[in-house]
């Protein structure tokens, strides 16, 4: 029977287990890739296009959410790869409802950003 971690040991086999799946999706997932040079890119501008800490929490936010979205539809898209290869209703169904929850992220990014950067120049 495996020992249980505790304490110090569970966080640090968390940590080792969370950066193992960050290189992962790195590695093999080019939409991951794509959302995090974007999401670098967006965070470097939103020093500028922020007027308070409350509008680039507004502006970063939504870039967070994204890699979190992205990282649970690559979860979900492997898992259903890892189940088997055949075209089945509900698999399609599961990859494509992740694929929406990553272009609701997008919707909210754009959304954030257009109306601070609107606000900021127009308002």
């Amino acid at each position: 029977m495996k020992s249980e971690l505790h304490g110090i040991g569970r966080i640090t086999s968390a940590a080792r287990n969370s950066l193992r799946g960050i290189g992962d999706a790195w590695q093999h997932e080019a939409a991951f890739r794509q959302d995090i040079i974007m999401a670098i890119i967006l965070l470097v501008l939103s020093v500028g296009l922020a007027r308070s800490v409350v509008e680039w929490l507004l502006l970063i936010l939504p870039l967070f959410l994204l890699v979190i979205v992205e990282l649970l539809n690559s979860a979900v898209e492997n898992t259903v790869d890892r189940i088997g290869a055949e075209r089945h209703t509900l698999s399609g169904r599961a990859k494509d409802m992740g694929s929406a929850a990553v272009l609701f992220c997008h919707l909210m990014i754009a959304t954030s950003w257009l109306s601070l950067a609107w606000s900021r120049f127009y308002g």
